[in-house]
């Protein structure tokens, strides 16, 4: 019995050590939160679907499609995320741009069965590079970037949340694996 308490209280300790240990590991930094919300709106499917998802196994004309009302297609959606995802990474990487004084509209374009691959692998890689940035970046660039990365953020899931809606409505979307 006198054993059996003892090995009990050694486990416990040992427990009760592993888990404060854990909890510090996991703390929550600014960093931890602005690579969560990168993730979520880049490849990691939590609360939403994000962008890699969402572009997945569609055909170029199935990116092409556009109703009669105006609204941006799938690929114009996607080359947007692209050109403003890539001025974030130009910036965070200190390459120097011209101001963007142009009409935001031409930031939609259209794409062919050769660039749309294409727009969804720099996609894929422009979002990795700003992740790559922010996981690289040292405490005092994380207070200078977080609302630029906050923001870029909330505008993919944004973007990301009207393909999905067209793929539901042209029933390109299933709600089990996300494609169809």
């Amino acid at each position: 019995m006198k054993h059996t308490m003892k090995y009990t209280l050694i486990l416990l300790f040992f427990c009760i050590a592993y888990a404060s240990k854990a909890q510090n590991d996991s703390a929550v930094t600014l960093k931890s939160i602005l690579l969560e919300q990168l993730k979520t709106t880049h490849n990691v499917k939590d609360w939403f679907v994000p962008p890699n998802i969402a572009v997945a196994g569609l055909t170029p004309e199935q990116a092409n499609w556009k109703d009669s009302s105006g609204n941006h297609s799938i690929a114009q959606l996607t080359t947007h995320l692209v050109f403003w995802n890539k001025r974030v990474l130009n910036n965070l990487r200190g390459i120097k741009q011209d101001p963007f004084n142009a009409d935001n509209k031409e930031t939609f374009s259209p794409v062919d069965e050769k660039s749309w691959p294409a727009t969804i692998k720099e996609l894929d890689s422009v979002l990795t590079g700003i992740e790559v940035a922010v996981q690289n970046a040292d405490d005092a660039t994380l207070a200078k970037i977080a609302s630029t990365i906050a923001h870029i953020g909330t505008h993919n899931a944004y973007h990301t949340g009207q393909i999905i809606y067209i793929r539901k409505m042209k029933g390109w979307w299933d709600d089990n694996n996300g494609v169809k």
